[in-house]
């Protein structure tokens, strides 16, 4: 990830987050979580997910909603058909 030129003039420029976002008018806190991100990118933040780990956590979480889901949908199916089997057999006659 290029980093943007806020998060470039905070990484080196030394100055407080705070400063630079006043400069820039830009909520300090958005500055904050974005050079926080860029320093989880770059490797420097073991302790945060990177972009593309926080996206792939993202695809998996719907995905796993998606699967219970469908496994809601199955076990309603096979109750649904385990009533039918158990239902007396009633012989057609012509």
């Amino acid at each position: 990830m290029t980093p943007t030129p806020a998060i470039r003039e905070v990484q080196t420029s030394g100055r407080p987050v705070a400063h630079v976002a006043r400069d820039l008018g830009i909520h300090k806190e958005a500055l904050r979580n974005w050079v926080r991100q860029a320093e989880a990118d770059q490797g420097s933040r073991p302790d945060l997910l990177t972009s593309t780990e926080r996206s792939e956590l993202t695809q998996l979480r719907k995905e796993i909603a998606e699967l219970r889901r469908t496994n809601e949908i199955l076990k309603a199916a096979s109750v649904f058909f385990a009533k039918e089997l158990d239902q007396p057999r009633t012989r057609l006659t012509r």
